[in-house]
């Protein structure tokens, strides 16, 4: 199985959508291994977003992202990358369809509510940022014959 990681942003977490954000998660079939709130340190919000440290948005975006707290996942399942960037939608949210994440409750880009990573590469070196071995749980989840082939 492939595995994600997935952040509700302090936007999402300020306006009540973390239960939100986990339905959607579910109910599509992926499962949530690891799941943690907390403040991200600036350190780890640099190590995080550290592919965007040249661009002009960079400083606010680190000052965005450690200013309240923000809820850390790693979510598994086939496809889970992919299948998690779909649930989101467009980075965008003019851009991104009504019944994604982001197409239901965000406006700007800068506050879109949630992140996943783009790539299994990248996946894994966010969730080596944000969690440590023995804290991903390792499980089957009972729909599981029902969800795969």
């Amino acid at each position: 199985m492939e595995r994600t990681y997935v952040m509700v942003k302090p936007d999402g977490v300020q306006r009540g959508l973390v239960g939100e954000v986990i339905s959607r998660i579910e109910k599509r079939g992926l499962k949530i291994s690891a799941l943690r709130m907390n403040v991200m340190s600036e350190d780890a919000a640099k190590e995080h977003y550290k592919e965007h440290v040249e661009r002009p948005f960079f400083a606010s975006l680190i000052e965005y992202v450690v200013s309240g707290p923000s809820v850390s996942m790693v979510v598994e399942g086939k496809d889970a990358v992919p299948i998690m960037r779909t649930i989101n939608g467009a980075t965008n949210p003019v851009e991104a369809l009504p019944g994604t994440i982001r197409g239901d409750f965000a406006i700007e880009t800068g506050r879109n509510v949630v992140h996943a990573s783009d790539s299994v590469e990248s996946a894994e070196r966010e969730i080596g940022i944000h969690f440590n071995g023995s804290e991903v749980c390792g499980y089957s989840r009972i729909d599981e014959t029902w969800l795969y082939e």
